[in-house]
């Protein structure tokens, strides 16, 4: 199997394809790269048995195979070799793959595909198309509340659900909920439902910048996606995920509106001071709010901001990261911030975008 193609096209594809080479495996064939050759039809795939990707690759090939090569050294030497035509060959009966470019050559050792894990078939499962600047930033809003504790999966995956026109994600580790609606009007989107990896989805941004459109799919262990001519598959997450509808309270006590960036630098600045698991105080009087942070052999920081609020006053705390992430994931000038009691969750909300973003409170000393 011989193939040729440019450095810039099989540097750019080892780019996107590697993102899902597993580093930590102790199976060795999941640290390379699948190359396939079938005609003039070339293809890379890499796997990590949670996440996979492949795409085509732009080039010719002479013969046909399949071998799997180191991704990692693969990737680096690539990205090192001189400009113009780069040649590919691999020798079965060495185990070896040849890369050739100007007066560089290179020898890798390789693995046999026959033990490269079987992906899901992409071909088999019907698709439909969501706007691609939607779905990204549906994903945005509420990747970062999403669990990155593997003792609970369910958690460490976001809800992606298809109904009525609409799309809605949802994402929680417990001390936060992040949920967003999105009107997907013109789309012919059936209705579905599906826990899918938040990493997996993380990816799905990255290699979907420049398309237009997403395509979508579900099987019944899998959900597809298709961004251009590269194709990520990911495992379904099995188990019940919050109800989302029946943690956010239906009433509350204070209402009270922020202007969002200024409100954010506050949080930013007063936050430096918040460490060692220190709360970030917000203390709501009349015309103002306070916003404070003190660590023990530290310091302390206070910032004072005019906002419209009566009534009594009312001091919560909160973690200065989870705060400080619900506020920044709102890109309208005005923030609403919705409270109760300072042992309740408050909850960030955007009317406008369909946001919302509730957080545990920390409770306060003194």
């Amino acid at each position: 199997m011989r193939i040729t193609c440019s450095k810039e096209d099989l540097v750019s594809a080892l780019s996107v394809v590697s993102r899902a080479v597993s580093a930590r495996s102790t199976v060795q064939v999941l640290s390379g790269i699948l190359i396939q050759a079938d005609e003039d039809r070339l293809q890379l795939s890499s796997t990590d048995m949670e996440l996979s990707l492949r795409l085509a690759l732009e080039g010719q090939a002479k013969g046909s195979g399949a071998v799997v090569v180191p991704g990692r050294l693969l990737v680096e030497l690539a990205r090192l070799l001189p400009q113009g035509e780069v040649t590919l060959e691999h020798s079965a009966e060495e185990g070896t793959m040849q890369v050739t470019a100007d007066s560089s050559i290179s020898r890798l050792q390789t693995y046999s595909a026959e033990d490269f894990p079987k992906l899901p078939d992409v071909a088999s499962v019907q698709t439909f198309g969501v706007e691609r600047a939607a779905f990204l930033e549906t994903i945005a809003k509420v990747s970062r509340a999403a669990s990155r504790d593997e003792s609970r999966p369910v958690l460490t995956g976001i809800l992606v659900r298809f109904e009525g026109g609409k799309l809605i994600m949802a994402a929680t580790d417990s001390y936060r909920l992040s949920v967003k609606e999105t009107d997907l009007a013109g789309t012919d989107a059936p209705e579905l439902e599906a826990i899918v990896p938040a990493r997996s989805l993380t990816e799905l941004s990255r290699i979907a910048q420049e398309v237009d459109e997403v395509q979508v799919g579900v099987q019944e262990n899998h959900v597809v996606f298709g961004a251009g001519g590269t194709w990520l598959t990911t495992r379904r997450i099995d188990g019940q995920f919050p109800n989302h509808k029946q943690l956010i309270p239906e009433t509350f006590e204070h209402e009270v509106s922020l202007p969002r960036e200024e409100f954010l630098e506050v949080v930013r600045r007063t936050s430096v001071l918040a460490q060692r698991n220190s709360p970030l105080r917000l203390r709501f009087a009349e015309g103002e709010v306070t916003v404070s942070a003190q660590t023990q052999d530290v310091g302390e920081a206070r910032e004072t901001l005019p906002i419209a609020f009566t009534g009594e006053e009312l001091e919560i705390g909160f973690n200065p990261e989870f705060l400080r992430d619900g506020v920044d994931s709102v890109d309208t000038d005005e923030v609403q911030l919705k409270l109760i009691s300072p042992l309740r969750p408050g909850l960030i909300y955007s009317a406008e975008e369909s946001f919302s973003y509730l957080i545990m409170p920390i409770r306060l000393a003194g």
